[in-house]
């Protein structure tokens, strides 16, 4: 065991990325009962629907799992009630200042970890009174950091600077990446685009079949004057990258961007004019397959590879 395990009461120290459009209860709970530990997405959820996510949940599995809740949420008042009132053990907040929610869930007794991009968001997350932090790098997809710190940069940067366990995220899709991870300092490793193509995934079958159609440099972040997110390039990439030239205003940025444009891509399956988020990492993943079998294969190729640095015996 180490302090991610023991903090979350896991086997493993692999949590599933509370993503958008693809972490509903069957993927969370499906992670949890591997032995990871499984993070509804509520970023895309109206506050009942997730209700209904927790509930049905709780019944798929008797593992500990958690939700991530974005803090730019329109109903976030509401959401944190549902949690409390759903007796939520474990909350990762994203998106927004960890002292402003931090105080009230850990009165309720939840374990609480923050996303952070730099050094500097890992320690306020910490004097926030966080139990963790995930420190994501620029590799990451969906919304990142403006940054552009890689993981394998900011791992060590946050490790030196902070006393709470450190989760590291973004480009970790298997047991190499895992173990490379923590051999950086970090103590667990949250993982998105793997599970993003998984069979319990509730993202469209044609975002997934684009998760493995997709090669090295074929995403890219964007749309920094909003919130940096980074994105599978077809069409609608194109156009905002088209918009660019003209050297836009943030609110001709938005009128392109319109509503719903993640859901149009990755939940209904609009591989031309939907916002398809994605990791770096994407040019790894050449499969779909169940997450115990994910998790399973990551735990092989730890082990492998911790086992092939012996050979490096100076």
């Amino acid at each position: 065991m180490n302090k991610i395990t023991q903090l979350f009461n896991i086997k493993y120290p692999i949590i599933q990325a509370g993503m958008i459009w693809n972490s509903g209860y069957k993927l969370a709970s499906a992670v949890s009962n591997s032995g990871g530990l499984g993070l509804i997405g509520a970023g895309s959820m109206y506050p009942e629907v997730l209700r209904e996510h927790i509930q049905k949940c709780k019944k798929a599995t008797d593992k500990p799992f958690g939700v991530n809740v974005p803090m730019l949420y329109p109903n976030i008042e509401e959401i944190m009630t549902i949690l409390v009132e759903e007796g939520v053990k474990i909350v990762f907040t994203s998106a927004g200042n960890p002292k402003t929610w931090t105080p009230f869930l850990k009165e309720k007794g939840i374990t609480v970890v923050h996303v952070v991009s730099s050094s500097i968001f890992a320690l306020k997350a910490q004097d926030a009174g966080v139990d963790a932090v995930v420190a994501e790098g620029f590799e990451a997809g969906g919304h990142n950091g403006r940054e552009e710190t890689t993981t394998f940069t900011l791992i060590p940067m946050v490790k030196e600077k902070i006393k709470i366990p450190l989760i590291a995220a973004g480009g970790i899709a298997n047991g190499r990446g895992m173990l490379a991870a923590m051999v950086l300092g970090a103590e667990g490793v949250q993982v998105g685009s793997r599970f993003a193509a998984s069979t319990e995934s509730s993202a469209h079958d044609n975002f997934k079949n684009k998760i493995i159609e997709t090669q090295e440099g074929q995403t890219q972040l964007t749309l920094k004057e909003l919130a940096p997110v980074r994105l599978i390039k077809n069409k609608f990439y194109q156009d905002v990258q088209d918009l660019y030239a003209q050297c836009p205003t943030k609110e001709e940025l938005v009128t392109l961007l319109g509503r719903a444009r993640a859901k149009h891509g990755m939940f209904e399956g609009d591989m031309d004019e939907g916002e398809l988020e994605i990791g770096q990492i994407a040019g790894l993943i050449h499969d779909i397959k169940p997450a115990a079998e994910i998790i399973s294969e990551m735990i092989f190729e730890f082990k492998k590879a911790r086992k092939e640095m012996e050979k490096f015996n100076f």
